[in-house]
């Protein structure tokens, strides 16, 4: 497919055009361009209304006659001309450091907890509930059963409630959930319910912040 104007791209209103002028971009060779620069494909998709990564991937996909990159996701630029920068790391002390490497060996050698019979009836599915009745074997703690939850399998409570990094997990949902973080303890998590734009807006100011995102989109 040969693209000679912006409005032939798939989804591209004459609305999209005007904002594409708005932030420099007013041909198609222009455009070419920006969707292959991650930092320019962010611009692009916080400025135009009803496009998001999916519509610019298209549109890549449209400039460079390729069927196949229409169906995957914008990609990102590659690892060797893209410096490596070193993920945050928190500031732990020493006790909080020797916890999450016992917790790790605890995790390690702590049994998969299924439920009741899961492996009778399909129905049940594997998730842990606690066995109930007066003639359930596996309360009694008869052996061969499986093994229950129990206290003692629990890891350092100086590691309790940690990310694996060592962060305070904060959940959060837009920019301001951002105020008040400490990026020497804490990290954050977007909420799974958080559209991209909104995803974007949030890891830019995170990176301001120095405040690290455990579940960043690229």
């Amino acid at each position: 497919m040969t693209v000679k104007s912006l409005l032939e791209l798939p989804g591209m209103t004459a609305e999209n055009v005007k904002e594409l002028e708005s932030i420099g971009i007013t041909s198609v060779s222009e455009l070419t361009e920006a969707v292959n620069d991650e930092a320019k494909v962010k611009e692009i998709v916080k400025t135009l209304s009803g496009v998001g990564p999916k519509a610019v991937s298209g549109w890549k996909a449209a400039l460079e006659g390729s069927e196949e990159v229409a169906a995957s996701v914008v990609e990102a630029v590659p690892a060797a001309e893209k410096p490596y920068v070193v993920k945050a790391k928190p500031e732990l002390t020493d006790e909080e450091a020797e916890a999450l490497a016992k917790r790790a060996i605890v995790s390690g050698k702590r049994p998969a907890f299924k439920r009741q019979e899961w492996f009778r009836y399909s129905k049940l599915g594997e998730k842990w509930r606690k066995p109930k009745g007066i003639h359930s074997k596996m309360k009694r703690g008869l052996k061969r059963r499986p093994p229950m939850v129990d206290i003692g399998y629990r890891g350092p409570k100086a590691a309790r409630n940690l990310h694996p990094s060592g962060f305070e997990e904060v959940l959060v949902y837009n920019v301001d959930g951002l105020e008040g973080i400490d990026p020497k303890k804490q990290a954050v998590r977007i909420g799974g319910t958080v559209g991209t734009k909104k995803r974007i807006a949030i890891e830019d100011r995170a990176d301001e912040l120095g405040i690290r995102v455990l579940n960043r989109m690229v």
